[in-house]
């Protein structure tokens, strides 16, 4: 009975897996998780010079991150009447694709949506390209691109393009993180 019982037990150890042995699994999360958190900071563009406030957070069982988004330009030379832009963005992971999406739901009523380029990145610099549009022209493009300076600074390029023209910037916003 023991010579039964030892060979079960060396088999039972040789077939199970080592935790050595299995790799981590990749985090699908990881060129964005730096964004998690309160952030503010400057705009400017085609809307003028204003303030912008962000915060990102993981919802829905970490499934999703939240992004939302005030944008306040004051009355000025570019924006007479001056303005408050709010969006509210969604990231989520694609298995199928392998790809993080990007959803902007904006107040005007349009909604974007955007997929990671990794060709057009970097772990400094991520680019998403848009794929479609609710609510506005499918001929035009769009680019977000995030440049991040470090843990605590990132800057946001939004760039459109008209059909059959090149990207040019509409918008760049420099964020700082918030600390609580």
């Amino acid at each position: 009975m023991r010579t039964v019982t030892a060979f079960l037990c060396t088999v039972l150890l040789v077939s199970a897996p080592s935790s050595s042995s299995q790799e981590p699994k990749p985090d699908p999360w990881s060129p964005v998780r730096m964004f998690i958190g309160t952030w503010e900071g400057v705009a400017s563009g085609k809307a003028g010079d204003g303030t912008v406030k962000r915060r990102y957070e993981f919802v829905l069982g970490e499934r999703f991150i939240h992004e939302k988004n005030v944008s306040t330009y004051p009355p000025q030379e570019r924006n007479k009447k001056g303005e408050v832009h709010e969006h509210w963005s969604f990231i989520s992971y694609d298995k199928a694709r392998k790809a993080l999406v990007l959803r902007q739901f904006h107040i005007e009523g349009f909604v974007n949506q955007f997929s990671m380029s990794p060709k057009e990145g970097t772990p400094a610099k991520l680019v998403f390209e848009s794929e479609g549009f609710e609510n506005f022209s499918n001929k035009w493009r769009a680019r977000e691109t995030y440049e991040i300076a470090g843990p605590d600074e990132f800057t946001e390029i939004f760039e459109l393009a008209a059909p059959d023209k090149t990207f040019e910037v509409y918008s760049t916003n420099r964020f700082r993180r918030v600390r609580p």
